[in-house]
């Protein structure tokens, strides 16, 4: 039995697709928990055990970890928490206690990289993602956590942009290179830990990407891809947090997205050397063909 949380999400739908193909043929059951069984397609729906409520609530927690032998772990996003803890620990610490519970062998977690870098303990909502970590190695349960960079998908945010100006945003600088990886691998990487469960102990598994790319980089890539110019532009943290304050996100949930930025800027993500295992297979090139490109043209 695997337990995955946020099924409809963009790393636990990919992940529920692997797993719905993959877990006929090795005698898993498949069970998700979610707020709302309505938003589940009808074919998975009819596939999967579903418990109905949050993960990070006790009660529901317990019901759905009965007799699991492995869990995905993501915590969802709260813009209007009162501190980072609240959103990462906060939330995990009712599952970590059924985890022992029940028996829980592995869990796999989505996480970001950053660990044993000089910056990690002042990243923001990186720092809290490695405290969470921690708090999940704790229970005793076999546990890695997926050290990701930042998503190309999130590009996917500023199609109105890139479609109606030619221009895309971020706080980085314009010629500073980093991994980026994309979302259907981070999934394939937890989907592959989730059948093949011999592995033992805690530790981080890096999915990298292939390439390091900078937001220049990713400009004449996505130009050529599109067939007109698009550009970078870069915005200032101070305006960064002005529109997040515009949307409504808590001040402690805000800080944490500009401290977590300054320290990409810095070279957060630069502590794992890229290698085979840690290089994952899509290239940026290909994501903008066959996910950026559809969403601008849509």
């Amino acid at each position: 039995m695997i337990v995955i949380m946020t099924p409809t999400g963009q790393i636990g739908s990919r992940l529920l697709d692997i797993l719905l193909n993959e877990a006929p043929t090795r005698d898993e059951e498949l069970r998700v928990i979610m707020r709302d069984p309505g938003k589940l397609p009808a074919a998975a729906r009819a596939r999967v055990d579903v418990v109905t409520g949050s993960h990070g609530d006790a009660a529901v927690v317990d019901r759905a970890f009965t007799g699991a032998d492995a869990v995905f772990w993501l915590v969802p996003s709260n813009p209007r928490a009162p501190s980072l803890d609240a959103v990462y620990s906060g939330f995990t610490r009712a599952a970590a206690e059924a985890f022992k519970t029940h028996g829980v062998g592995h869990v796999v977690g989505v996480s970001a990289l950053g660990r044993g870098t000089p910056l990690a303990d002042r990243a923001g909502h990186v720092t809290a993602s490695l405290a969470m970590d921690d708090l999940i190695a704790s229970t005793g349960v076999a546990y890695r956590a997926l050290a990701n960079p930042t998503f190309m998908d999130n590009l996917l945010r500023q199609v109105a942009p890139i479609r109606d100006h030619g221009v895309f945003t971020d706080t980085v600088t314009a010629d500073r290179k980093a991994p980026t990886a994309a979302t259907r691998d981070i999934a394939a990487a937890a989907a592959g830990l989730l059948l093949d469960r011999t592995w033992t102990g805690t530790g981080e598994v890096p999915v990298l990407g292939p390439e390091d790319l900078s937001a220049n980089d990713m400009a004449r890539t996505i130009s050529d891809v599109l067939g007109r110019p698009v550009r970078y532009e870069r915005q200032s943290l101070d305006d960064f947090r002005t529109a997040l304050t515009g949307r409504g996100i808590g001040n402690a949930i805000v800080e944490g997205y500009v401290d977590m930025m300054r320290a990409k800027d810095e070279g957060l993500d630069d502590g794992v050397q890229r290698t085979p295992t840690t290089a994952s297979p899509t290239t940026f090139r290909e994501w903008c063909e066959e996910v950026l490109k559809p969403a601008v043209l849509a």
